[in-house]
């Protein structure tokens, strides 16, 4: 098995005949999914995902991928394909289509129905080409398959890129449950087709590598859903990604036939499930859904509320319930149930979550107490026995943390894919397929981009940094004026804390030892400003540090009158 090296470096030009294969996300994590691929000098792309941001990284909204090894190249790009409607599949789209709106799409319909409503909101009219399994494309130099596949939404699509370098399919997220909810399965008869024809280079989803088995179905959670309907007696609370149709279709089911009402809460969720209505994924009785403001006039027996915040996402609507931050009040006997998985990263904001909940009196339902979630993932079974139907001759484990990725490889390798055809890659790690064989050739970079508010790229590590010190250390401010002539102390020092748990009475103590190192430095002739300022903020560290064992952000002043 081939892996990245932390030397590699540029990619040298691709080769004429060649196929290249750049993650620029999803790999080495679980959202941002990116993937360029390359021939003939034109690009496609497939997907363009977000990540959600985790406590380490204070203040930021989304991680987007990074677009610099192909902004230059915005030009060359015949499309962006989206294999399904998820955030971080379709999350990113907006901002790449900032920088050049007339870049096509590519997805089925409802994919392409909930990147629109997206892009609305950006102000962007995106030109579209709607697609469905068995269609087949040609997008500039690529002929472009789409086959059905089964996953957590509606309508998911896997790709076959064929060029005259060869086949490259990617599967996109996808599982292979035998009873879906809407009878659509994922379509083996065609990827045995594409097998037969020959599969160069196959990217394949790896978030349940680890995981044993096959996926149970769907539709067994609809059970469990009954019992704890039958039980609650109060309000039931219901939170659940905002594209998760299949999930809501089972809430909607059981909210029916216990005789309950249900009112969307959170702008995503009443958008998507709107638009998963209008197009006839969601099947929805009459008079079933009301609106929110409506739930005041029925009793707390026949109210169902569907929201999001199923990871703990603080601004989400469930986690401002928790922390009695919303309209909507936990009272003494609400049932809440976390319809979703926990995403790696999340286990902490959701228990926290779930603590704030049962702290004013609900009964949380969640995976860890019932069988409320199936992943939408295929599990070690499920892929080995799609590898034994694709036979690719190359393998490019894809979507997944490192240790997914390795354990697709391994099982791949089970298959009998020779180790030395296994790329194992992270983002930014460049893959090109030349007669046959796939093998890293460099790197391009694809670090972090963060969006904060209306600011896209601005902030870095540097200032997440600073904001993590903040929030753990918090600040002293130091505030001296001296003679500019002279360099002696003409006022101050002011010394003042925010966050730091130190009294800012304390500081008497050490305020005389930065005077006399200032006076020190204006005899040896030392006046300039940002000088001074090192040599308050080495004193002042110093004494805090041996005090008190703590490394608070110090921000010296030094003006000169």
């Amino acid at each position: 098995m081939s892996h990245p090296h932390p030397e590699l470096g540029s990619p040298p030009p691709l080769p004429e005949g060649g196929l290249r294969v750049t993650p620029l996300g999803g790999l080495g994590e679980i959202g941002r999914n990116m993937t360029v691929f390359e021939y003939g000098g034109r690009l496609l792309i497939v997907d363009c995902g977000v990540l959600f941001p985790e406590e380490e990284q204070p203040g930021i909204d989304l991680i987007l991928p990074d677009f610099s090894s192909i902004r230059d190249r915005l030009d060359d790009i015949e499309g962006i394909v989206l294999t399904h409607g998820h955030e971080d599949h379709i999350g990113g789209v907006p901002f790449l289509l900032r920088e050049k709106p007339d870049i096509p799409l590519i997805g089925s319909k409802l994919t392409l129905a909930l990147i629109e409503a997206k892009l609305q909101e950006h102000r962007i009219r995106p030109y579209t080409l709607e697609v469905a399994e068995g269609h087949r494309e040609r997008i500039g130099p690529f002929d472009c398959e789409f086959v059905a596949v089964n996953h957590s939404i509606p309508d998911a699509l896997a790709v076959a890129i064929r060029t005259p370098a060869g086949m490259a399919v990617h599967t996109g997220d996808f599982k292979m449950d035998q009873l879906p909810l809407d009878s659509r399965l994922t379509d083996l008869h065609a990827f045995a087709r594409l097998s037969e024809e020959g599969i160069d280079l196959l990217l394949s989803d790896s978030t349940n590598a680890e995981v044993p088995g096959f996926v149970p179905p769907e539709r067994e959670i609809s059970n469990v859903l009954r019992q704890v309907f039958a039980g609650a007696r109060k309000r039931i609370i219901v939170a659940s990604f905002a594209s998760h149709v299949h999930r809501i279709q089972q809430i909607l089911d059981a909210a029916h036939e216990y005789g309950r009402r249900v009112a969307f809460v959170g702008r995503s969720m009443v958008r998507n499930m709107g638009i998963a209505r209008d197009l006839g994924y969601l099947k929805v009785p009459p008079g079933l859904v009301v609106d929110v403001k409506t739930l005041d006039d029925l009793p707390d027996s026949e109210v169902v509320l569907v929201c999001t915040g199923s990871q703990g996402e603080p601004m989400a609507a469930l986690s401002r319930m928790a922390n009695r931050d919303h309209q909507i009040r936990i009272v003494q006997g609400d049932t809440v149930i976390l319809a979703s998985s926990l995403i790696p990263g999340n286990e902490n904001a959701v228990y926290r979550v779930i603590n704030g909940l049962t702290r004013w009196g609900a009964n949380v339902v969640h995976k860890g107490n019932a069988k409320v979630h199936v992943s939408g993932h295929a599990s070690a079974g499920e892929l080995l026995y799609f590898y034994n139907i694709c036979r690719p001759k190359n393998l490019m484990p894809v979507h997944g943390e490192w240790r997914h990725l390795r354990a697709n490889a391994e099982l791949g390798a089970l298959t009998g894919v020779p180790h030395d055809r296994i790329v194992i890659a992270e983002d930014g790690v460049v893959v090109d397929l030349i007669e046959g064989k796939a093998k890293i050739s460099g790197k391009v970079q694809a670090g972090y981009v963060y969006v904060d508010g209306l600011s896209v790229g601005d902030v870095g590590e540097p200032a997440l940094k600073d904001r993590k010190i903040l929030g753990d250390e918090g600040i002293i401010s130091v505030f001296v004026v001296i003679d500019s002539s002279t360099g002696k102390i003409t006022g101050g020092p002011h010394i003042q804390a925010r966050g730091s748990g130190i009294e800012d009475s304390a500081f008497g103590d050490v305020a005389p030892r930065i005077t006399e190192v200032l006076e020190r430095s204006a005899q040896d002739g030392v006046v300039e400003p940002h000088q001074l300022q090192q040599l308050v903020r080495r004193t002042l560290g110093k004494w805090v540090s041996d005090n008190y064992r703590r490394r608070p952000m110090i921000l010296p002043v030094v003006v000169e009158v």
